[in-house]
């Protein structure tokens, strides 16, 4: 029997029937489910060092567990002395197991090590169904070694679901364990 992730194993066990009672819907199909993860990071002082940017694409493969691709600008920008095509960013896009497994660290361990933690802010929504979620330190991942950094920067967490609306996408990932703050 091959490896299931406990996310996806809980998702198809009980989440499903959950959001079918909740939402009433007749299909399986119907049900929102979690499509991918974008961890992405945007080094701005890139511009002046280019070793910045290896550290990023290092530091995201070792969080995630899947190699980043840095990410290039589309346009020059004269005031920030950026020329079209220099690397600004790094990025992964997680999807089927790696995402479940990714999601499974974010909830249990890393989450809990924010400093005064009360929970996700429930307004990052886009509209659509989709979450993001800003964390300002990359060192509450337990692959970081503190040591080795050589300076704290944050990233961005999109959630892209199959939701039509926010109220079902926040439902989903309820859900799925994401504590988000109480009212």
């Amino acid at each position: 029997m091959s490896y299931i992730p406990r996310l996806k194993q809980e998702y198809k066990e009980r989440v499903i029937k959950a959001l079918s009672e909740e939402f009433g819907y007749k299909n399986v199909m119907q049900v929102p489910k979690l499509e991918k993860i974008v961890v992405s990071r945007g080094v701005g002082a890139a511009v002046s060092d280019k070793k910045l940017i290896d550290h990023a694409v290092e530091e995201l493969s070792n969080i995630t567990g899947q190699k980043a691709v840095a990410t290039i600008s589309k346009k020059d920008v004269a005031s920030f002395k950026l020329r079209k095509g220099m690397p600004i960013g790094a990025k992964v896009t997680l999807r089927g197991e790696r995402m479940y497994e990714f999601l499974d660290r974010l909830i249990t361990s890393a989450l809990p090590r924010v400093r005064d933690f009360q929970g996700v802010k429930a307004n990052g929504f886009d509209g659509r169904g989709n979450y993001n979620l800003g964390i300002t330190e990359q060192i509450i991942f337990p692959e970081i070694n503190i040591d080795k950094i050589n300076r704290i920067n944050g990233m961005d967490i999109t959630f892209v679901t199959s939701a039509e609306t926010d109220k079902e996408a926040k439902s989903l990932l309820t859900e799925l364990g994401l504590p988000f703050k109480k009212n």
